[in-house]
């Protein structure tokens, strides 16, 4: 096995396709072929599903792809080390944020990027948090910011923040006063998909105490979910950082949740089997920072 084939079989993986790998790559598509073809025989697996569209991995090649990026960004790291600075950084790093997060730092932090590391690529993944999380597994994400993250050996889970929960509402109700949890039977709910975290939490709280929830709708998209409650089509039980951040705009009114006030855990999640980058631990470092300014504007309402 030689740094070549690892180098090969990456940029086959992510583009999907020989050709276009060796488009990337300026080279022959029948060499990446062979290199590819003797890593498989090393490995003794097959690392990639061949059709006449192109190629997908197999789940060998899933799991090969995460330590051979990580071989791929610890070589660049070792360059780095011994010939430049910081700004000479190259190399590219996913940051996965909720849409909540992503509201209020994404512009912000492609600023931030762009003044520490101009030679370096950036990518924002925008998703919930169930989704962020999956894509981390599978090597596709560096570091992200995710809410209640699923406990796994995989994952190093750094908490940052608990926020309180809060019940949304349209602003035409004129009603801010807390609202107690078995009193969200009376309400119509609008919630992310099962098994979206927030939803969870809720529902397991909900099994405890026998309180039986009237979802109305199920909506993935939070900025949907908001426009809805403001429409006045049912209500939404969110974080109180979605209220903090702006992101549920001026036709809604919040809630506080109370008896039992439920806290919902934002981390800062990084991947456990592959080496950080020197990039991929700068990024981290600036996406901590930035996320304690961002959720540490306001205060959330007075509980009762």
């Amino acid at each position: 096995m030689n740094l070549r084939q690892i180098e090969y079989f990456v940029h086959v993986a992510e583009s999907g396709s020989f050709s276009r790998a060796s488009a990337i790559m300026g080279t022959t598509q029948p060499a990446i072929s062979r290199q590819v073809r003797a890593l498989e025989r090393e490995l003794d697996r097959h690392l990639f599903h061949r059709n006449g569209r192109g190629v997908l991995l197999t789940d060998d090649g899933t799991r090969f792809l995460a330590y051979a990026k990580g071989i791929l960004h610890q070589l660049d790291g070792a360059r780095h080390a011994v010939t430049g600075s910081e700004a000479d950084l190259v190399g590219k790093v996913v940051v996965g944020l909720p849409p909540s997060v992503g509201h209020v730092m994404t512009v912000p932090l492609v600023r931030a990027f762009r003044e520490r590391y101009p030679r370096a690529e950036l990518s924002v993944m925008e998703a919930l948090s169930v989704t962020l999380q999956e894509r981390m597994l599978a090597g596709r994400v560096d570091v992200a910011v995710i809410h209640n993250p699923v406990p796994s050996m995989l994952i190093e889970v750094e908490p940052l923040l608990s926020e309180s929960l809060c019940l949304l509402t349209a602003a035409r109700s004129n009603r801010t006063r807390p609202v107690a949890f078995s009193d969200l039977a009376r309400f119509d709910l609008i919630f992310p998909g099962a098994p979206h975290p927030l939803r969870s939490l809720v529902d397991a709280e909900a099994a405890r105490r026998g309180v039986k929830l009237k979802v109305s709708l199920e909506i993935d998209a939070i900025p949907v979910i908001m426009q809805l409650v403001a429409e006045g089509y049912g209500h939404a039980v969110v974080p109180y950082n979605v209220v903090r951040t702006g992101m549920s705009g001026a036709g809604v009114v919040a809630r506080p949740i109370v008896s039992p006030r439920l806290g919902s855990m934002v981390a800062l999640v990084t991947p456990t089997r592959r080496p950080p980058t020197l990039l991929a631990s700068g990024v981290t470092d600036l996406v901590r920072q930035m996320l304690h300014a961002a959720l540490a504007t306001k205060k959330p309402p007075r509980k009762a």
